[in-house]
């Protein structure tokens, strides 16, 4: 009896064993994938922002975008990452209640020095740092592409990548460390919800790409002497339009690594599938929210505009508006969202053009103004549910996703203006309005985009 008992007990540990390992190999590809499909989100941003570019300007825009993404990865590595590890409780440096935070695990993670070699270097008995690190990096980036869209064809090539790194590898990680840590103060102390990043990253980097545009100024032509705008259309909507489908198709890969999976290392909830706060969640429950999100957001648009733009950027607006709730909402819900998210959004960018601020591409009202929408909206629809997993937890209220909606827009707005007010007076914002005139392409990238020229529309000569 005793031998079998033995043995039983020798089963029984190597099936753990074994779910263990592939536990840990799920959560390593699981994250591993999430980067690819981010990466596409990249490539759609290239594509839009080059699209709702004029013909001489195309490359300067593409360039700033690919400088963007590049910059990202170096940066979020050396401090990027410490911060986010390092600051949930605020300036104290002091661990969080729930024990996965402060001065002493982010020197050890994040830094990259000393005993932090072993996390964040090669390491064949490390199966998580690196691609959990690589979806957080993902993130950076496409906070730092969000703000470039609002600045092109006048912006200055270096000026725009300090500020997207102020932006990417800071100031949203320092939001994310408050909000998007289940030791941040907004989440312990305000019961601040955002599962998908509406407010840490979206309205954070809308909010930001506004606080440049104050002093970057609209571009020439933009507004007529009675302060009445003028239509700027891109070279090649088409393309603007797939660059938009491209960012939703990567939507799926950022909304993925959302999710905390079993098995994976920095999981404090690793015998179940959870949000970043360790409440429930399933990719079941994504799919249909997701969906139903996009959906809702191109019909609320339409039923507004009918244009082919505002419908795609719609479609971000509507996954935007609800990111935040994704792991709570019903899908019908979700839908209703949406739809009053892209039936907004025109008005809200046309209300901003008024106020003579020159937004290229709407980011500020479809990042900046519809994330904090998303935020508030889950107070409403969310009341009640805990916003972590513990005895006691925090509730969602409506206000405290206010005090969260406040905080990301001063996180945003205010390293924004302060670092673009610096960089003009430095002379490094603007391009000179002979160079803004003549075409960026032309002064500032060795390449033609169209070097056979653009065939003008029209009707067919006789």
């Amino acid at each position: 009896m005793e031998q079998q008992l033995a043995e039983l007990t020798a089963q029984v540990t190597a099936l753990q064993v074994s779910a263990g390992v592939t536990n840990t190999n799920f959560a390593e590809t699981y994250y591993y994938l999430t980067i690819p499909l981010m990466i596409i989100i990249h490539a759609g941003f290239l594509a839009y922002e080059m699209g709702a570019s004029r013909a001489k300007n195309v490359l300067s825009s593409g360039v700033k975008n690919i400088l963007a993404f590049a910059f990202m990865i170096p940066t979020f590595y050396f401090f990027g990452w410490w911060v986010y590890w390092g600051f949930p409780t605020g300036l104290t440096l002091g661990e969080g209640p729930m024990g996965i935070s402060g001065w002493n695990y982010a020197n050890s993670i994040a830094l990259g020095w000393g005993e932090s070699t072993a996390y964040m270097g090669p390491n064949i008995t490390d199966q998580a740092s690196g691609v959990f690190f690589g979806a957080f990096a993902m993130f950076a980036a496409t906070t730092a592409s969000i703000m470039s869209g609002a600045v092109i064809e006048r912006i200055q090539t270096v000026g725009f990548i300090i500020l997207a790194i102020v932006l990417g590898s800071f100031a949203w990680v320092v939001a994310a460390a408050w909000g998007w840590h289940a030791d941040g103060w907004l989440v312990t102390q305000w019961g601040v919800h955002d599962f998908g990043a509406a407010g840490l990253v979206h309205a954070v980097a809308g909010f930001f790409a506004l606080g440049v545009l104050m002093h970057l100024g609209p571009r020439i032509g933009k507004f007529n002497a009675d302060g009445t705008a003028n239509h700027i259309a891109g070279h090649n909507m088409p393309l603007t339009v797939v660059g938009l489908m491209l960012i939703i198709v990567g939507f799926w890969g950022f909304l993925m690594a959302c999710v905390i999976v079993p098995g994976e290392a920095f999981s404090w909830f690793a015998d179940k599938q959870a949000t970043i706060y360790g409440t429930p969640i399933t990719l079941s429950s994504l799919a249909f929210n997701i969906l139903m999100a996009i959906a809702g957001g191109i019909i609320g648009s339409w039923i507004w505009t009918k244009d082919p733009f505002w419908m795609m950027s719609g479609a971000l607006a509507g996954i935007i508006s609800t990111a935040s709730g994704l792991d709570i909402y019903y899908p019908a819900l979700a839908f209703i969202i949406a739809v009053s998210a892209g039936m907004i959004l025109k008005p809200a960018a046309t209300w901003l053009e008024s106020r003579g601020i020159d937004d290229a591409v709407g980011a500020v009202t479809v990042h900046g103004t519809i994330g904090l929408y998303g935020v508030i909206m889950l107070g409403v629809f969310g009341w009640g549910f805990p916003a972590l997993a513990i005895e006691n937890a925090p509730v969602i209220t409506l206000y405290g996703q206010i005090v969260g909606a406040v905080v990301f827009f001063l996180v945003g707005f205010v390293p924004g203006y302060v670092c673009a007010y610096i960089l003009k007076k430095l002379g490094m914002l603007r391009v000179p309005a002979a160079a803004e005139e003549a075409g960026l392409d032309t002064v500032k990238v060795p390449a033609k985009g169209y070097p056979e020229g653009i065939v003008p529309s029209g009707p067919a000569s006789s």
